[in-house]
């Protein structure tokens, strides 16, 4: 007789081992993973600033060799201050006023259309601040704001995708900004699916109508004449008749080593979203968050996009040691602490850490300056 044959089976301890060696697995695998997808988002990020870098040759190329710009190149010959300034511009005009930030043609509930646009009308939203490339004294109340911001109006993204929410003009990383926009937009709408120009989102904030402004920045400093940035200058750039006049592109003293957009927030080694400071002072334009910026903490490290084309990311310490190095050389250093902004630049003082820079928003020099140094 033959004895019948058991069934084999694992016994707990073997599975205990097959279930340790699938976690250590997992363990090792999960932060690989992380990092490759982290990784696809920074190059995803420096892709959209290559695409911005040929759209700014673009517009040179057809405003002979100018930036960008949505002010008048002589408002500064109005007025010693935005509000003199804009509304002196539209008496010598017969009551024209100034263009205004356009943001683009849409279509309403009610089904009638029209374009999206902030005048400079007395009393209206502080429009005046959109215009200028930086605030550099306040309008109408506002401080910080500027045309450096929304290099996705009308103006400037008929050279990209002809719409204002191109996915081009945000980050992947960007989350609170993108959640406004994929889910704020009229009737919840993905505002990157609407294929209108402009899409109607109904934010609310203490101020009214505020679109989302894009994850990157222009540089303010190279966005005004050289002389606003010059060390010795200590006034805005409405003491100068010509202040606000766009330099041209070829103007970069230092193509490679002047950073011309990057990312606003801090998004690369982000430790924190919201800023509570800001949105305990200032307010915020994303509702119930306010993001740190770019230069509110020493592991921040923007993906940049340069004068002369190339990208890279540049890491806030990398800037800040720069800065230092030239300090204790000229005792100036590379950005500009005699602005009216004062010696906090541009919202140091909400800082996440000890981070103390304004490179990028107030170079020394403006288009002319260096906000890094050559390895």
């Amino acid at each position: 007789m033959t004895t019948p044959s058991r069934r084999k089976a694992f016994t707990i301890v073997e599975l205990l081992v097959v279930i340790a060696i699938i976690a250590l697995l997992v363990s090792i695998l999960l932060p690989a993973i992380g990092k490759a997808r982290d990784q696809a988002k920074l190059t995803q990020s420096l892709s959209n600033l290559k695409n911005l870098g040929v759209a700014h040759a673009s517009y040179a190329a057809e405003w002979n060799g100018r930036q960008f710009t949505m002010i008048d190149d002589n408002i500064g010959k109005y007025g010693d201050n935005a509000d003199v300034g804009f509304q002196a511009y539209a008496a010598a005009r017969n009551g024209r006023l100034h263009p205004g930030v356009n943001f683009g043609t849409a279509t309403n509930a009610d089904g009638t259309s029209g374009s999206y646009i902030w005048t400079h009308e007395a009393g209206a939203l502080p429009v005046h601040g959109c215009a200028q490339p930086l605030v550099m004294e306040p309008s109408n109340g506002f401080e910080y704001w500027g045309s450096f911001r929304i290099p996705n109006v009308r103006n400037f993204n008929v050279y990209v995708g002809n719409k204002f929410y191109d996915p081009v003009f945000y980050a992947p990383k960007d989350t609170i900004v993108l959640d406004a926009i994929t889910n704020r937009g009229q009737d919840s709408a993905n505002c990157f699916d609407d294929p209108q120009e402009y899409c109607i989102a109904n934010f609310t904030y203490p101020w009214g109508f505020i679109p989302a402004w894009s994850s990157y920045c222009m540089s303010p400093a190279g966005m005004f004449a050289a002389q606003v940035m010059d060390e010795d200058f200590t006034g805005s750039p409405w003491d100068l008749p010509g202040g606000f006049r766009s330099p041209a592109m070829d103007q970069a003293k230092y193509s490679s080593l002047k950073t011309h957009m990057l990312e606003h927030q801090w998004l690369q080694s982000r430790r924190a979203e919201c800023n509570t400071n800001i949105q305990n002072d200032i307010g915020s334009f994303y509702e119930s968050c306010e993001p740190f910026y770019f230069n509110h903490c020493w592991e921040s490290n923007p993906a940049t996009l340069f004068y002369d084309s190339h990208v890279e990311t540049v890491g806030v310490r990398k800037a800040e040691r720069a800065d230092g190095r030239v300090q204790a050389q000229d005792g100036v250093g590379l950005w500009k602490r005699n602005t009216p902004l004062g010696t906090d630049g541009y919202l140091i003082d909400y800082g996440y850490d000890f981070a103390a820079t304004s490179f990028h928003v107030l170079t020394i020099d403006g288009i002319k300056g260096r906000d890094i140094l050559a390895d």
